[in-house]
């Protein structure tokens, strides 16, 4: 299915519950972190390697998590007109200019540190 396809099922599924009267902006941004803070929960205080451990073990939840955080944000992305794939298209455009191989190549630091 295409970006726009699954969008499509998702406002598909909110409309059916008539639930694009909670869907504002904010409390999408608002849903969108409080998901992406599930997503992270599990790893709290791991280390790198129990981290490991706990992406295997929770697979299932984290793909629940990670599809929770989609779904709200190709709806919220929608609601305000952003095409999902340009936006991304041109971010990864931006972050190949900021970030060239020859300076970022093995280093974890920010564009305007390289």
């Amino acid at each position: 299915m295409t970006i726009e396809e699954i969008t499509a099922r998702i406002c598909a599924f909110r409309d059916a519950r008539d639930w694009m009267q909670y869907h504002n902006p904010k409390d999408l941004a608002v849903a969108i972190a409080a998901e992406a803070g599930e997503l992270m929960q599990p790893f709290v205080w791991k280390t790198k390697e129990q981290a490991e451990e706990v992406a295997v073990a929770k697979r299932d939840y984290l793909a629940e998590e990670v599809a929770d955080v989609g779904i709200l944000l190709f709806e919220f992305a929608h609601n305000l007109g952003i095409s999902l794939e340009e936006a991304m298209l041109a971010k990864i455009a931006k972050n190949e200019h900021r970030y060239p191989v020859h300076k970022a190549h093995g280093s974890n630091a920010k564009y305007n540190e390289l």
